[in-house]
């Protein structure tokens, strides 16, 4: 009993961690621009197909053929972080210009649709470039199962743990220590008094976005090993990790940390129950957490001026 309950909690803590950064990557958007981009999902999945195609090009193997194990070995697989994250970055830069940029400041939600109209996009670019099938990607340390403690733990899933914490560190760093982190939270206090102390927002914006789209390229290829790639995987990542952090609050980045790891653990415990209560239980809780608390558990409560 003791190994299955370890073996949930290191499973809930990997997954927890990709919810975690997804969810941190919408907190990013929102505190800085107040929008938030609702394709996240399918960045998440061509994320984890451009590291398949990187992977296929450092391992000089035939695109035809499945992935020899020893592709991801060496700096392969930290190169083709490196090289998703870069990409999918400047993906998000195209999507603020073309999507979100042309209705900020406007009355009502457009560039929801908007954001949603360039995901369908992206996703059938993918669709024409890769095909639906999913694709096994190895892990760099091999797919033998760890034993520890009698639980069987995958090397992949340690992996994404300490990524995912490294990853959050740094961004936590970056928020609170550096120029470009006190320009983010200028401009996401109050836009206008930041133009005017010097800041350029349209860039500070911009960065906001190419680092959002950026994590979840690089959440998309982390779990990548686990799911396996698809086009579509990220669909139900970054619906569960929106989750989270709505439960967290959007506009605390600690929260959002908080509620990716929260709901990760919450569904590995209700799968040793019954696998197919997973997502009744995650959202219910959500709705109790909106209905009880709609900022969030560590969101700032809002005042309306009357």
């Amino acid at each position: 009993m003791l190994a299955t309950w370890l073996q949930a909690l290191v499973s809930g803590l990997a997954i927890g961690g990709v919810y975690a950064l997804i969810a941190l990557s919408f907190s990013i958007t929102f505190t800085t621009t107040k929008t938030l981009n609702f394709s996240q999902g399918e960045f998440i999945g061509v994320g984890a197909f451009l590291g398949v195609a990187v992977l296929y090009l450092l391992s000089g193997q035939d695109e035809g053929a499945a992935l020899a194990p020893g592709a991801s070995a060496g700096f392969n697989y930290p190169l083709a972080a490196i090289a998703v994250g870069a990409a999918v970055g400047v993906i998000g830069i195209l999507l603020f210009i073309t999507a979100v940029r042309p209705f900020a400041g406007k009355p009502g939600m457009s560039w929801v649709m908007s954001t949603i109209g360039f995901g369908i996009i992206l996703q059938s670019i993918g669709l024409a470039i890769w095909g639906p099938a999913p694709v096994n990607l190895p892990s760099p340390f091999g797919d033998d199962v760890i034993r520890i403690a009698g639980a069987g733990v995958r090397p992949q899933e340690i992996l994404v743990l300490v990524v995912a914490i490294v990853l959050m560190i740094g961004l936590d760093l970056l928020l609170r220590r550096t120029r470009m982190g006190k320009a983010m939270r200028a401009v996401a206090n109050n836009p206008s008094v930041a133009a005017l102390m010097g800041i350029n927002v349209s860039a500070v914006m911009i960065g906001a976005f190419a680092l959002s789209s950026a994590l979840a390229g690089i959440g998309g290829l982390l779990v990548a090993p686990i799911a396996s790639a698809s086009i579509f995987m990220g669909l139900g990542i970054a619906l569960k990790a929106f989750s989270g952090a709505i439960v967290g609050g959007l506009d605390n980045p600690r929260g959002c940390i908080f509620g990716g790891f929260a709901l990760g653990l919450l569904e590995a415990s209700v799968a040793l129950w019954q696998a197919q209560w997973r997502e009744i239980v995650i959202f219910l809780l959500i709705i109790l957490v909106l209905a009880i608390r709609p900022q969030g558990l560590f969101g700032a409560r809002t005042l309306d001026k009357v």
